[in-house]
């Protein structure tokens, strides 16, 4: 890793803006100095100078935050650029920034420019509260909405008052608490709102498609979401998530205001959440309650037909298998059309009334109307689609569809327009950028690794004669600026070579007892990252039985929350689960001294949508395999293995219970995607090393 051309210590009044800017605000968090978040700052100021987009892989300790944010602001309060948008993929790292890094940042930009930029939180619709549907009730009628079973979900306990009564409450909890809040703030978001369940939130918010638009609702002038527009218009800095950015990008950038650059943080998880973004689910049931609440504005035969597509679909989800469709003549490619059909009449019968129809008559046109698109797109059966079937414990079988690939819409409509800086602790797998920069549409071919240059603002090239063609993307460099830990010297990869290779019967006898050695050796203080539910609950059974002095906790015994707090708290706990686990667990501290995880988390052959990524690459002449299933899993065990080491005391050790890590061809890509922890083999040294860092614990 290239050092930095100056220390942040040794900025002066000659530095770049952004370094004074960094040095302020890392002192004015009574942070360190750390020479990779300097390197971070300096390639995203030359990145927004020159209109280049920029991978940079920061690992955990960097401060990644102040790293961008510093850079950032400095452009827009010296007007090299008119706005700048951040993306995270959490609404955590949402309300870190909001609350703590950009107030820092603010501070210190205002202290080196004399110019302090304004920033905005701006997320999605359904964020906020809607006064029309608080007010008025909208669609309340709860048994079209909900259905009985999600109802009775809401009570405390069973037979506990009436169906409706803990929603009720809940609900005018909500009103009371938003009728303030128009007064006060007049933005309702809904992580200030009281307590309340998913279904709670539902009956006072209001999904997009069912807006009746400022012009139309009779609380327009007053409404949260469209206060929030004019707030994040009026910013030079917007905090956003990946999910409206990918709703930008979908929707001609309608949801977000005009900008110049964007900083996507977390961006490891940038695809799924843009595939998420832009996929759809129907199913049975939400045809029927669809078609319930439309049916008292529809003509008892329309109605009829609409609900009556919804046995179609029911009988052809039944007869299909769990698994992806392509046939569009299949039993399924039919049923969607018939409720397709069946949609189209009653949104044209919905919708007849033109602008004198009724305000809740155009919601439920609404609905009706995402029926018909996404019944329409799956009796299409296009090849840029994944349609497959699936089945829910609780609701039975539906139908999915997604983008076989989402990079040539983020290479045409986020990448193509603007600058874009990517930034995440696991950017590089198999030690490369070129996996993740094709994930979102830049090519190899347009890779420049020429060395950063010193911004220099009074320039007159300001390089946008480069950025005047947004069907070509510009070119894009990778920059690893390290970390500021010594992995070698904080941590072991421990590869247990001696187990048999998994299989589809489940954990075996031998990696049981493995399991419950290192988990006596670490004296608990271990987080278990199991590829299944199945095989958490079975190593959680064995190792309880092994060690009944032991506290086990596993996924599913009770919120998972709750779990967390527990295994932060209690330092022998240990805390065994599956996918929700792999990425976010924040544990500083000998309370995780050891991360168990039972095999290569390669995606499962029944991920239709997976599986035909991978089919894709393999027909086009690629290596499917790497490309899809090995590139999945090198993220997770990016990811997974990133929960040992948060802080610079931190010691421990990571143990991979798949041999394949050590003998598969593809393992040497696996290993060079993982923090550099010193390796070994030797179940012997593992114990050892895991024993003394337990005595050390116990001593301190």
């Amino acid at each position: 890793m290239a050092e930095p051309t100056t220390k942040l210590s040794e900025a002066g009044p000659q530095s770049p803006g952004h370094r004074r800017a960094l040095e302020a605000a890392v002192s004015g968090i009574a942070g360190q100095e750390r020479p990779g978040q300097v390197e971070m700052a300096d390639a995203i100021a030359q990145a927004i100078d020159s209109g280049r987009h920029l991978l940079v892989q920061a690992g955990t300790g960097t401060g990644k935050s102040l790293g961008y944010l510093a850079p950032a602001l400095v452009a827009v309060a010296e007007g090299s650029a008119d706005r700048i948008v951040v993306a995270t993929a959490t609404l955590a790292l949402q309300s870190q920034l909001a609350d703590n890094d950009i107030p820092a940042a603010l501070a210190a930009v205002e202290k080196v420019t004399g110019k302090r930029p304004r920033h905005a939180v701006l997320k999605g619709r359904t964020n906020y509260a809607c006064l029309y549907r608080a007010r008025s009730g909208g669609a309340d009628d709860q048994a079209a909405l909900f259905g009985v079973d999600d109802l009775a979900a809401t009570l405390p306990s069973a037979g506990a008052g009436e169906p409706d009564s803990a929603l009720g409450a809940e609900v005018l909890r909500l009103r009371e608490w938003i009728e303030e809040e128009d007064g006060r703030t007049g933005l309702a978001d809904r992580d200030s709102a009281p307590s309340h369940s998913e279904r709670g939130w539902q009956q006072v918010s209001i999904p997009v498609r069912e807006c009746l638009g400022p012009q139309r609702c009779p609380y327009g002038d007053a409404c949260f979401v469209e206060r929030s527009r004019d707030v994040a218009r009026a910013a030079d800095l917007v905090v956003t998530n990946h999910a409206l950015l990918a709703i930008n990008a979908m929707h001609g950038e309608t949801a977000l205001p005009e900008h110049d650059a964007v900083i996507i943080d977390e961006a490891h998880e940038l695809v799924s959440r843009v595939t998420g973004a832009a996929s759809s689910e129907l199913s049975p049931q939400a045809i029927e309650r669809v078609g319930r609440r439309a049916a008292s504005y529809l003509e008892d035969e329309v109605a009829l037909d609409l609900l009556e597509s919804a046995d179609t679909l029911r009988a052809a989800l039944d007869a299909s298998p769990l698994d992806r469709i392509e046939d569009p003549d299949s039993a399924f490619g039919q049923a969607c059309a018939v409720v397709r059909t069946a949609a189209r009449r009653a949104v044209s019968e919905l919708t007849s009334g033109g602008e004198k129809t009724d305000p809740d008559q155009r919601q439920a046109a609404a609905v009706v109307k995402e029926i018909f698109d996404i019944a329409e797109r799956m009796a299409a059966m296009s090849q840029h689609d994944v349609i497959w079937v699936t089945e829910r414990e609780r609701t039975g079988r539906e139908a999915c569809v997604a983008p076989l690939t989402v990079s040539g819409l983020m290479r045409a409509s986020i990448f193509g327009a603007r600058t874009v800086v990517l930034t995440s602790a696991t950017l590089k797998l198999g030690g490369d950028f070129n996996a993740v920069a094709a994930s979102v549409g830049l090519r190899p071919d347009e890779r420049d690794e020429s060395a950063i240059v010193e911004v220099d603002h009074d320039t007159d090239d300001d390089g946008d004669d480069e950025k005047a063609d947004p069907n070509r993307p510009q070119p894009w460099r990778g920059l690893d600026v390290g970390s500021p830990f010594d992995y070698p010297r904080q941590g072991i990869l421990y590869i247990a070579t001696d187990l048999p290779p998994p299989g589809r019967d489940g954990l075996s006898e031998a990696t049981l007892k493995e399991i419950a050695e290192l988990v006596w050796a670490a004296g608990g203080r271990t987080l278990g990252l199991f590829s299944s539910r199945r095989a958490a609950e079975a190593a959680a059974t064995y190792v309880r039985k092994q060690l009944p002095k032991q506290t086990i906790l596993c996924q599913g015994d009770a919120q998972l929350t709750e779990l967390k707090r527990r295994f932060v708290a209690e330092e022998e706990v240990s805390l065994f689960g599956t996918l929700s686990l792999w990425q976010g667990v924040d544990v500083p501290g000998s309370t995780c001294t050891q991360v168990i995880i039972d095999r290569i988390p390669f995606p499962r052959p029944d991920d239709p949508l997976l599986m035909a990524r991978q089919r894709s690459v393999a027909e086009a002449g690629g290596n499917g395999f790497m490309a899809v299933a090995a590139t999945h899993a090198a993220l997770l065990l990016a990811q997974g293995t990133g929960r040992l080491i948060r802080r610079l005391s931190d010691r421990g050790l990571v143990a991979i219970l798949d041999p394949r890590l050590a003998t598969a061809r593809y393992g040497s890509y696996l290993r060079a995607s993982l923090p550099p922890f010193w390796p070994t083999r030797d179940r012997e040294v593992a114990v050892q090393a895991l024993r003394r860092l337990v005595e050390r614990a116990e001593q301190a």
